[in-house]
């Protein structure tokens, strides 16, 4: 539905732009023949529809600026998220492996949730584009998928225990407590996942766009701190505290777009945006690589352990101290992405976008080689303060791209006449899109680098992670594109 202005707002306009500009108006009018005033008029009348113009865009009124307490209260929801896939992040493959998954089927795990997010990602931000329910259009899945979340977290880290207590056969006991953990992590991993498209186009529906880059920069500060949190909880060694004793450990016991028609919508993507996604797609192969691995990588490499010895020998401790000490190092990285976040503000002025994107990749890639070449536990836990710097850009820079992206086509329709919000693509999509590369980079990484480690050991996780993110750093000088 268009709005027209009716004539006292017209009027109120028409004061608003005299009064900025009547003293010089009046002065130049004196001097003038009358032909000079009859155009001057007339360039006024044309100021004044331009003006209007330019707010009745989109059919509605510019989003207001937002308190700072209420960009922070949206980014909670981060906050949130992202302790959750901090706990996931250290426990799953250690617990997979505990239960008695056959490490050449735990890649498996990474390969379900993806192929069903990669596939349908695209699809739930165009059905949140298109939503017409009293609470929003975003709120609905933020709040269905966070319960979702909650469920597979609940069936991932007691699947053991709660197997236990109903099948008394040893054997049986195992299957199923594989399965109802690998149920877990694939419930997880499908709504962790698709919560970040919703949550960043909410931001840039109610937001105008300097509160936009606010919010991005709260989004990676919060995000941040939830992680670190959520990495605490697994570097703590709970047995030895009051806590432990009675808590136990995660060891223990309107027209929707069909498929057809979005997918079709996502190939006619502008190319600057396409390129983006293929930028993001390397950044997140490279980043997970690393992450989904990296307590595997301390127990098994740096500690010398092994997740299939006896769970009262030598060797099983020993890979449950380097379990530990990798949630110590996953900490070091979410404390550094969250002070990154405020860091990244300072810098943008100097470096832009482009050198912040390119940073990050860099420093990650040299990074993760460095730990891969010289697998020692005090530099290990030194260069994890990169991994931060990394995991900060991802959850910033492309969205901030995006942002400006659409700053810039709506400024283009606006020079042509148009209404800004005449395009079939919205943002839930394009946010979703680029969250879609989260889930590919899960696929590729499930199809790949689970057989690599069967056969080289974990330390080629962090080397993969090298390479692809020094790879990702021609990618985003070459071929991303900036707005000006």
């Amino acid at each position: 539905m268009t709005w027209a202005p009716c004539q006292p707002e017209r009027a109120a306009l028409t004061r608003q732009r005299a009064a900025h500009s009547q003293g010089n108006h009046l002065h130049r009018r004196e001097f003038l023949p009358a032909f000079k005033v009859a155009e001057a008029d007339m360039d006024s009348t044309k100021e004044e529809e331009a003006l209007l113009q330019s707010v009745r865009r989109a059919g509605a009124a510019v989003p207001r600026k937002r308190a700072v307490g209420r960009l922070v209260m949206h980014s909670m929801v981060m906050f949130g998220r992202e302790f959750c896939y901090a706990v996931e992040a250290a426990f799953v493959t250690p617990v997979l492996l505990s239960v008695g998954l056959p490490k050449n089927l735990y890649s498996l795990v990474w390969l379900i949730s993806p192929i069903l997010g990669f596939m349908l990602q695209p699809v739930v931000g165009s059905a949140s584009d298109h939503c017409t329910c009293s609470w929003g259009r975003r709120r609905p899945y933020i709040l269905g998928l966070g319960i979702i979340m909650l469920l597979g977290m609940a069936l991932y880290l007691n699947g053991d225990m709660m197997i236990s207590a109903f099948i008394g056969e040893r054997q049986k006991q195992q299957t199923w407590a594989i399965i109802i953990t690998m149920l877990g992590v694939v419930l997880f991993d499908f709504a962790a996942d698709f919560i970040d498209g919703p949550i960043k186009a909410y931001l840039f529906d109610v937001c105008c766009h300097e509160d936009k880059e606010k919010g991005l920069h709260y989004h990676a500060l919060l995000t941040g701190l939830g992680g670190a949190l959520g990495y605490l909880t697994g570097a703590v060694d709970w047995g030895q505290i009051m806590l432990g004793y009675s808590l136990t450990s995660e060891f223990q016991d309107q027209r929707r777009m069909t498929l057809k028609s979005l997918l079709k919508t996502l190939l006619n993507m502008p190319s600057h945006y396409r390129c983006l996604c293929v930028s993001h797609l390397f950044g997140w192969m490279a980043f997970l690589s690393n992450m989904l691995f990296f307590t595997d990588f301390m127990g098994q490499v740096v500690y010398h352990g092994s997740p299939y010895a006896p769970h009262n020998s030598t060797l099983y401790l020993s890979y449950r101290k380097g379990v530990e000490m990798g949630c110590w190092g996953l900490c070091i990285n979410a404390i550094s992405s969250s002070a990154y976040s405020y860091i990244q503000k300072i810098l943008l002025p100097h470096l832009g976008l482009k050198g912040l994107y390119f940073i990050g990749y860099l420093l990650f890639g040299l990074g993760t080689g460095l730990i891969g070449l010289f697998p020692n536990v005090y530099s290990t836990l030194a260069l994890c303060s990169l991994f931060g710097i990394m995991s900060s850009t991802l959850y910033t820079v492309p969205f901030h791209l995006i942002a400006e992206y659409h700053r810039e086509e709506e400024g283009l329709k606006l020079q042509d006449g148009e209404q800004a919000g005449q395009h079939g693509r919205g943002k839930g999509i394009d946010c979703a899109a680029l969250t879609s590369m989260v889930q590919l980079a899960q696929i590729i990484l499930g199809v790949c680098l689970g057989l690599l480690v069967s056969v080289a050991g974990s330390t080629v996780t962090v080397i993969s992670a090298s390479t692809v993110a020094l790879i990702g750093c021609c990618f985003v000088a070459f071929c991303v594109h900036y707005v000006e």
